[in-house]
This record gives structure tokens, sequence and C-alpha cells, in this order.
């Protein structure tokens, strides 16, 4: 009798698990026309365009394998970039929360270091004038209500304003969530001074078994862990992984898309002026 290995076994266990449990019957993932489609919409704004250059949203959505109708939570929404997307790919049949860390009026914000390195947008930014800082969460309402009066059918974008400890809104926060995404935030998380192992707890508690977790961020050189989180603004991948698998999640997949093997990663921009070297990792609630 041939005797399958029990590694072999455990990880096609676990394949099974990932397609069963995140693939609901009668809810297909989108094809890539299919988001490439949304992504082409005219209404979207030039600013996310020229986004789309470096995020590559189209091979970001495939790889995180969008159906229509989850619920999904995106950390750290930020100016809602990622938030909308989200919510035009998975339609009026889901739901998308953007989280943003309520501001402490007591407490002056973190200042990471100077960054190192040169950068197009700093320069640009450095001889414009200081726009003042818009209250968290504006952005991500600001295009909801957007997508609401042009009529696009899509996901509403709720705002939950959470604590990066605890980013899950009580609504969702117990196995409720399909996905949860983190978009070139965690390194920040470094300088910020967040307890990340107990948010990484609460993301898991929130997602159903079969559940996704995917983070994307800027890669740092091995040994660094977050140490430079606030100069370069970057983050070792194999850190990265080591704390949200301690979790309990398991890695599923892992994108090369945004790789960029000649980046020597010692600058927060590298130079001569290249992409920055970028990993995206899909991890499972089993």
């Amino acid at each position: 009798m041939n005797r399958v290995p029990i590694a072999a076994a455990s990880a096609a266990l676990l394949a099974f698990v990932v397609v069963a449990c995140t693939v609901a019957p009668g809810s297909a993932m989108l094809s890539d026309a299919q988001i490439a489609a949304i992504v082409a919409a005219p209404d979207r704004s030039a600013a996310d365009r020229t986004n789309d250059l470096r995020r590559r949203p189209v091979q970001m959505l495939a790889f995180i394998g969008i159906r229509p109708g989850i619920v999904a939570l995106d950390v750290s929404a930020g100016g809602g970039y990622t938030t909308e997307l989200l919510a035009r790919t998975i339609g009026p049949t889901g739901t998308v929360y953007g989280q943003s860390q309520p501001r402490d009026p007591s407490r002056a914000l973190p200042v990471p270091a100077a960054p190192e390195g040169r950068s197009a947008v700093a320069v640009v930014a450095a001889s414009a004038p200081a726009a003042a800082p818009r209250a968290p969460g504006a952005a991500v309402a600001d295009r909801d209500a957007k997508l609401r009066s042009n009529n696009i059918a899509a996901a509403p974008m709720v705002v939950a304003m959470q604590r990066f400890e605890d980013p899950v809104p009580p609504a969702v926060a117990d196995a409720k969530l399909d996905l949860v995404t983190l978009m070139f935030n965690y390194h920040d998380l470094g300088f910020l001074g967040v307890d990340r192992d107990r948010m990484n707890r609460s993301i898991f508690r929130a997602l159903k078994p079969g559940g996704m977790f995917v983070v994307a961020d800027h890669a740092g050189r091995p040994g660094t862990g977050i140490s430079e989180s606030g100069t370069l603004h970057r983050i070792e991948e194999a850190f990265l992984r080591r704390e949200v698998e301690a979790a309990g999640f398991r890695l599923a997949a892992e994108a090369t898309f945004l790789r960029n093997p000649a980046d020597p990663r010692d600058q927060n921009t590298p130079m001569p002026l290249q992409s920055k070297d970028e990993f995206v990792l899909k991890f499972v609630k089993p």
C-alpha cells in the first residue's frame, strides 16, 4: 500500500480547506477580465489611476481572490484607495469596513525619523504648501458618498474608528469577516508603538475559518526586523511572517508581481531611481 507523507497530506488538506471555505456556493471569484473592467471605470479619480501604476490593482485583487458579497476590513485605510477598490469589486451585496485610528487630542502624533534616500514625491511635497490634516476616516466617508451619488454598484464603505490594537468593529468581531487587508502600512506600526501581537490576534478572531489576511509591504534586508520602519519605511519579510503566523495564521500564497530583485533595500527610495522591492503575503485562518 502506498502511503502519503504526513507533510504532503497536511498541505493538501490545508489547500482544500482554503478553497472550500473561501468560495461559497454560487459565488465565484472574479476573473482578471472582470477586475480589469472595474479598475478601468471612468469615474475613478486621476490620483487613483496614478497610484495604479505602482500598486498594480488588477494583479493584487486577482491574487486576493475577490468574490462578490463578502465582508472585508481594510486596516489602516488612510486615503481609502484600497478600501474603494474592495468596495467596487465586492459589489453591493457585500460590505467593506475602512479602519482608521482615532486621534488622541492629549497626545502628539509620533513622527518617524527623516527618511533616507530621495523621493520624487518628497521633492514635490517640499515645494508645495502643507495641507491641513484631515480627520481620520474622512477620506473613506467621502469616497463612499461619491460612489452613492454616482450610482456605482459597490459595497457600502463603513468607517471604522478603531485603535490598531483592536482594529475590528464590534459588529464583525467574532468570525464574521471573509477578508482583511493591510496594504503597505504594517511597517508603520513599529515607530507608532502598536501592540502588533494583539492586533494580529484580533484579526484572527474576526475572520471566519478559511478567511484571508493579505499583507503587502516594502521589503527590508535580512536581520533588520521592523527597526527601519521610521527611516527606510521597510520591514523584513520573514519578521512580518513570523509575527502574523504567531497569531495562528498559515501562509497560503506569496505574490511576485511587486518584487524588484535589483533594489538593494538600503534606502527609502532606491537610487538610481527604481521601484521598491515589495512583497505580498496571503495568510489563511485554518
